[in-house]
């Protein structure tokens, strides 16, 4: 199975988490050993570390990184080696991706999101449906919140032909984690592309501000106050409906905060601002943040957010086809994930600036990438 081993180089570009999971599920789905050097040379704390996303926070026990990789190797059978904590080179050879049932646990409150996108393509391309048991940190900071992989990863991704399911049992926050998320679905034969290049116009705004453990519900009534103050000030036909929740006891370990705020438009694109409370910052911040975020992300023209970007290139590379979608500025998570999807899948891409008469005067690309068509040898 295996083809010759390709060498990655985890100091350039993001040079973080990012390189390790999109090269070890690239690696894994083609069948190619792999092998990362220099791994985090650029961080605070070189190798591999506990905290995750751009995390200067030294994280607790064992990190999602780890957890990532050791996912990945579990999902194929694989060998890995160098994968401890404080490692700055890994080796992986995988083997054929099987389905059924798999778990994972960060320990901590390392992301639950973050271990999802690094296994999602890979069971799409099992031998046999996968229920995937994700432990840690459900709304941690520097990853995206489970609400937003539920509320807006999961519709635009689905439209590569395939669904899945997913059950947030309980929600774990920093620094305890503690949360669970079952995420069931099925192998296809092949992905199709996307076209996200109508924006369309804000139709509505919603969302959800929460309170977990100790903290008061008037807390969530703040944040959510506060972010619809902010939307009002900009955004002035629309209703805007976002809710107040108290998480549920048995539904929620340890205390935390936070909002997110979907805007969704006509032709069905999405676009969110989050944020989650710290200690010692006030309620009416954290909603302010959020909305801010939100705002933002729509003043680019683009038909994603600045978050989704990266999530939907590894997707796109896969695909049978031309897919095509319009961006604000491109991230340097996106920059770094098309430059492995070249280097390790062959995908061609090209990023190239709006040239259409509404984009004139605002930072807004076009991201086309010819997909290899991988084929599921399984079905």
């Amino acid at each position: 199975m295996a083809g010759p081993r390709v060498e990655v180089d985890g100091s350039i570009m993001e040079g973080g988490g990012q390189i390790l999971r999109v090269s070890t599920a690239l690696s894994c789905l083609l069948g190619l050993p792999l092998r990362v050097q220099k791994i985090r040379a650029g961080r605070s704390t070189p190798g591999l570390s506990s905290g995750g996303w751009k995390s200067k926070i030294k994280v607790l026990t064992r990190p999602q990184h780890l957890s990532g990789l050791e996912m990945i190797r579990d999902l194929c059978d694989g060998q890995l080696e160098g994968a401890e904590i404080g490692s700055t080179e890994i080796t992986f050879t995988p083997e054929k991706i099987k389905g059924g049932i798999h778990t994972a646990d960060t320990k901590t409150a390392g992301s639950v999101c973050l271990l999802m996108q690094v296994s999602m393509p890979c069971v799409l391309f099992a031998a046999s449906p996968s229920e995937l048991h994700l432990k840690g940190g459900t709304n941690a900071e520097m990853a995206p919140q489970i609400d937003y992989t539920v509320m807006v990863f999961k519709p635009i991704v689905e439209k590569f032909g395939f669904i899945f399911n997913c059950d947030i049992k309980t929600r774990g926050y920093y620094p305890k984690g503690g949360g669970e998320v079952i995420v069931r679905m099925s192998p296809v034969k092949q992905l199709n592309p996307i076209n996200l290049t109508d924006r369309g116009c804000v139709t509505k705004i919603y969302g959800r501000a929460f309170v977990a453990g100790v903290l008061p519900f008037k807390v969530a009534k703040d944040m959510a106050a506060a972010a619809v103050r902010c939307i009002r000030k900009e955004i002035r036909d629309l209703y805007v409906n976002i809710q107040p929740v108290q998480e549920p006891k048995d539904q929620a370990f340890g205390n935390g905060n936070g909002i997110i705020i979907i805007a969704e438009t006509s032709t069905g694109c999405l676009f969110a601002g989050s944020s989650l409370g710290k200690r010692g910052v006030n309620a009416d911040k954290v909603g302010i943040e959020a909305a801010e975020m939100l705002l933002a992300n729509l003043r680019h023209g683009g038909t994603v957010d600045e978050y989704l970007q990266d999530q939907l290139i590894v997707f796109m590379a896969l695909a049978n086809g031309v897919s095509r979608i319009k961006t604000g500025p491109v991230t340097l998570h996106t920059q770094t994930a098309i430059h492995f999807a070249e280097q390790i899948a062959k995908a061609k891409f090209i990023v190239k600036k709006s040239e259409e008469e509404e984009d004139a005067a605002k930072d807004t690309y076009i991201i086309e990438c010819q997909g290899i068509g991988m084929t599921n040898p399984n079905l």
